[in-house]
C-alpha cells in the first residue's frame, strides 16, 4: 500500500534513535500518522516541523498500519513564522487544533484547503487572526458543530447580529439578547460581514470558536483544548488590554 500526496505536517514527535512518528494532513488521505526514519536526527527534523508544506510519500505493507514516511518540502512554513512570535503561536494553534479534533485516516478536503491558504499568510501578522477564527468555524461546521450566524435565534432578524447562545451556537441581536447578555457569547462583527479589525474582536472571535471547540471537536473525545490554542487566547486577551503585547 502506498501513496504520494501534498501534505501539511501537523506534529512530530522523536521515537527510538533518531526516528519520530509524524501526523500529517492531506486533501484525500486526511489525519495519517507513519513513521520517519532519521526524522528525530538534528539533519532530518527540518523538514517534519509542524506548518511545514511537504510532498508525502506513505508505504505500508497492508493498509491499516502505521507504515513509513518519506517527503520533500514545497513550502517551509515552520521556518517562515519562526521569528514572528504571533505568527508561530497562530500556526502552533492551527496545527495543535487539526492534529487534535480530526479523526484518523478521516478525509476533511475544505479543513485541509483552507490550512493550506492560511498558513503561508500567518507572517502578515494580526491581520490573519480573523481568517484563523474563519478556519476554526469551517472545521467547526466539518465536524458537524457548525454555528448558526445567519439570523437572530428570537427574532429572525439577519441584521444587529452581536451575540451567541453558548449552548446552541445560534445567534442572537443586540436588542433581544437584553437581560441574558451575561450568559452569551459576543459575536465579532468578522464573522457577519463586518470589518472590525480590532484586538478585543480577535479575543472574542477566540473565545467564541475556542469554546466549542472545547466543549464538541475536543469534549466529546473527553480531551481538553491544546494548549498551544490556549495559549494563543491569552496573547491576544493581554493584546486587547496592552497594545503591543503581541511583539513582547
Amino acid at each position: 500500500m502506498e501513496w504520494d500526496a501534498p501534505a501539511i505536517v501537523l506534529d512530530s514527535r522523536p521515537y527510538g534513535e533518531g526516528d519520530a512518528i509524524a501526523t500529517l494532513m492531506t486533501e484525500a488521505h486526511g489525519l495519517h500518522r507513519g513513521l520517519v526514519r532519521g526524522g528525530g536526527s538534528r539533519a532530518g527534523a527540518a523538514l517534519w516541523q509542524p506548518g511545514n508544506l511537504i510532498l508525502a510519500r506513505w508505504v505500508a505493507r497492508l493498509s491499516d498500519q502505521l507504515g513509513h514516511f518519506t517527503g520533500e518540502l514545497v513550502h517551509a512554513g515552520a521556518a517562515m513564522a519562526m521569528d514572528d512570535p504571533l505568527a508561530l503561536a497562530m500556526l502552533s494553534a492551527v496545527c495543535s487544533v487539526a492534529e487534535g479534533a480530526l479523526a484518523e485516516r478521516e478525509p476533511h478536503p475544505r479543513v485541509f484547503r483552507g490550512l493550506v491558504d492560511l498558513i503561508p499568510r500567518l507572517p502578515l501578522g494580526e491581520t490573519m487572526l480573523p481568517e484563523l477564527i474563519r478556519w476554526e468555524t469551517l472545521l467547526l461546521a466539518d465536524l458537524g458543530y457548525g454555528l448558526d450566524l445567519s439570523a437572530c435565534a428570537v427574532t429572525g432578524a439577519t441584521a444587529g447580529l452581536a451575540w451567541v447562545s453558548p449552548r446552541t451556537g445560534r445567534a442572537v441581536t443586540e436588542a433581544a439578547a437584553q437581560a441574558w447578555q451575561s450568559r452569551l457569547l459576543r459575536l465579532p462583527s468578522f464573522l457577519v460581514g463586518g470589518n472590525t479589525a480590532e484586538a478585543p474582536d480577535w479575543r472574542d472571535g477566540l473565545r467564541l470558536t475556542g469554546h466549542f471547540l472545547e466543549r464538541d471537536a475536543f469534549g466529546q473525545h473527553h480531551r481538553p483544548l491544546p494548549q498551544a490554542r490556549r495559549m494563543l487566547y491569552d496573547r491576544i486577551t493581554a493584546l486587547a488590554t496592552t497594545p503591543g503585547a503581541a511583539e513582547s
